[in-house]
């Protein structure tokens, strides 16, 4: 295993994380982890040298708004005696905390989930403006201190789902330590994106990315033109390889996630890791990438970019969000993922379904895109039973 500094922590970490948010499950219902497999797989990544485990509060729960069984599960392997072994990293449920006294609540209850006295590095999660202006109400910063004094946590950190100049505004605000980003060779203009990175890089702070695959889409129903570029390359790759050596390959980058399923797909990223040296892949690999990217790109179906001049909604709809969650859909030919998405929208009513039609957004779009039309799209496509 490969590992690298995560920023001014000065830790060194594996440069793939076991991410537990798609752990294996015994009949497709999210809160029903398969146990025996799961820490199989688990402790397999552990043994074989990935020492970053990443799981959240509502990670395996039947909604963003109730606690999930993947703490629970993560806990059982600390307890076998993997705690001293491994940085544990898990998130606040800022969308839960509506008093100050929740902030507390949640880290305690937490602790207690996952069978531990600390918490390595600690993120508050999925931060956009609207659950920043009420994390900031509500003395975060006083609480961050307070944690990383009395030594629940080890680390403060943030992930991030907004626009790359609120995500300035948040690095800007409090000393991190590192944050978590959506990344992939799709993503590099989306929310944080390559300009997020760099902004990281240039204040020390780890990097830890998210989503490096985008939930199986890159590897997943790859439309027959797209497979055909890939096939041009000189040294035959997976999907998951090109992936992950794509952002392996840059110096930016401290660590990558995996949300793992399979013990063959642990297997695969341990694997892929061996080689996931900074700068190793070639110019003509980057081309190609690059060439991959620009015909996914074609197949978009609105032409919206997530500018944000549309915003805020009156009714709380994040607008670009999901106009991308629908462009997914016809560029990966992928229902999962999206859907996915549109439920947590939908459990912090941010989805296409609270739009009211009252305009005002089209008034400000500079792009002239019908959005109420592609709002009832969104709709139609994600709430279908």
């Amino acid at each position: 295993m490969l590992y690298r500094e995560l920023g001014k922590t000065g830790h060194k970490v594996s440069i793939l994380g076991f991410g537990c948010m798609r752990l294996p499950l015994r009949d497709g219902n999210p809160e029903n982890i398969n146990e025996p497999l799961a820490r199989k797989m688990l402790q397999h990544a552990l043994d074989e040298g990935v020492n970053y485990v990443d799981t959240a509060y509502p990670y395996h729960g039947s909604s963003a708004t109730s606690g999930g069984r993947s703490e629970i599960l993560v806990g059982k392997v600390l307890a076998d005696g993997y705690r001293d072994q491994l940085y544990l990293s898990t998130k606040l449920p800022c969308w839960l905390v509506h008093e100050k006294k929740d902030l507390d609540h949640y880290l305690d209850e937490q602790l207690e989930r996952l069978q531990t006295d600390w918490i390595d590095f600690y993120l508050l999660h999925g931060l956009n403006q609207k659950t920043w202006e009420n994390l900031t109400n509500l003395d975060v910063f006083e609480f961050l201190d307070r944690a990383l004094e009395d030594g629940r946590i080890g680390y403060a950190g943030f992930s991030f789902h907004d626009e790359a100049e609120v995500f300035k505004t948040m690095v800007d605000s409090y000393p991190w330590s590192f944050v978590q980003i959506q990344y992939n060779y799709m993503d590099q203009d989306f929310q944080a994106g390559k300009e997020g990175l760099k902004y990281i890089e240039s204040r020390e702070m780890g990097s830890v990315i998210m989503e490096p695959l985008r939930g199986g889409c890159l590897t997943k129903n790859v439309p027959a033109e797209i497979q055909a570029i890939w096939d041009q390359a000189p040294v035959k790759r997976t999907l998951a390889e090109w992936g992950l050596r794509f952002l392996w390959d840059q110096e930016e980058v401290d660590l990558v996630l995996s949300g793992m399923s399979t013990l063959e797909q642990v297997e695969e990223n341990l694997r892929i890791a061996e080689d996931g040296y900074a700068n190793s892949l070639s110019s003509q690999e980057r081309g190609i990438i690059q060439e991959v990217r620009e015909a996914y790109q074609a197949r978009m179906h609105v032409g919206c970019t997530a500018c944000g001049y549309c915003m805020p909604c009156p009714e709380g709809v994040d607008i670009p969000l999901n106009l991308n969650l629908l462009n997914d859909v016809y560029i990966y030919q992928n229902m999962e993922k999206p859907r996915g998405n549109y439920s947590f929208l939908a459990a912090k009513k941010m989805s296409a379904s609270y739009c009211t039609e009252c305009g005002e957004c089209e008034a400000k779009c500079t792009q002239q895109i019908p959005i109420r039309e592609y709002l009832k799209e969104a709709a139609r496509t994600f709430e279908k039973k």
